[in-house]
């Protein structure tokens, strides 16, 4: 199982690399054009619209899945980043995990972060203009 998941993992990884490519952009642009351009040899027939329709839904739904797969693993590594400077910092260790907590909880903790920013601030500026006065 760990070698089908590690598989999968490069392999979206390749995918995600590519499909992010300019070359990639231009090879769909001229597939599409082509595609374009045959319209009159087929007659604008039902065939050759559905052969676009279908080609373009399949394509996309399987980018989901391998993008999603590229971004949950981006994610997971920025937070292990992130718990690693917490923990190796001044900053207090309840942050580490604060993606797990429930969405009233992080809007309890962003909160009185804001706040505490603020008041930051405020001392901030209070500094600031206390050595403008002295200056």
């Amino acid at each position: 199982m760990s070698n089908k998941s590690n598989f999968f993992s490069s392999f979206a990884t390749a995918v995600a690399d590519l499909s992010g490519k300019p070359f990639t952009f231009v090879a769909a642009l001229a597939l599409v054009l082509v595609w374009a351009v045959s319209g009159p040899f087929f007659g604008y027939s039902e065939t050759w619209q559905l052969v676009i329709n279908t080609t373009t839904t399949i394509i996309t739904f399987l980018m989901v899945f391998v993008l999603q797969n590229s971004q949950n693993r981006d994610g997971k590594a920025l937070q292990a980043k992130l718990d690693e400077l917490i923990l190796t910092s001044q900053a207090a260790n309840k942050f580490v995990g604060i993606e797990k907590l429930e969405e009233g909880e992080l809007r309890e903790m962003s909160k009185a972060l804001a706040e505490k920013a603020e008041c930051v601030e405020e001392k901030a500026d209070e500094k600031s203009a206390a050595e403008a006065a002295s200056a």
